[in-house]
């Protein structure tokens, strides 16, 4: 269904030059969110659908992929608009509690890194969905603390 779906709104896509993005959600959410939940599947539907469609790698979500870091994703993922960096802790709640870039286990240095590999060198974007901490502190720290980590945990600038 998902490639269905995908299908019938790329050539629209295309003629607009507007790539499309899948990105797979943590398993986590497979039963009420996503049924895209690997880098491979949707990567898989990339080559099932061609010119157009990438993929999003978001840090949050394809962390926990054994063989992600060790091997460059395939050249689907060098379309992705984005990669979204964000840290893996202890979570009281499984979406509105994420943590700010390295505070938490993801070697988001090395997921920068594997994408890179892969070709893709776009905008990435920072994620944030803290419900009961990031987003009650002011937007100037919430801002600055956002660009320092990402210099120093992602290895970017």
């Amino acid at each position: 269904m998902v490639a269905e779906g995908i299908a019938a709104i790329l050539p629209h896509a295309r003629t607009a030059r507007m790539p499309l993005a899948i990105e797979p959600l943590h398993p986590m959410y497979a039963a009420d969110r996503a049924c895209v939940n690997t880098l491979r599947q949707a990567l898989d539907l990339c080559d099932e659908l061609g010119e157009g469609v990438g993929v999003v790698v978001d840090a949050y979500h394809v962390w926990w992929i054994p063989s992600f870091c060790r091997r460059s994703p395939a050249p689907a993922a060098a379309s992705s608009p984005t990669t979204s960096p964000t840290g893996w802790f202890p979570t009281r709640h499984l979406l509105l509690d994420r943590g700010m870039m390295g505070d938490g286990i993801i070697d988001l240095a090395a997921i920068r890194a594997a994408v890179e590999r892969a070709g893709f060198n776009g905008p990435q974007e920072v994620e944030i969905f803290s419900a009961e901490d990031w987003w009650k502190r002011d937007g100037n720290e919430v801002i600055s603390t956002c660009i320092a980590r990402y210099a120093t945990v992602c290895g970017g600038s």
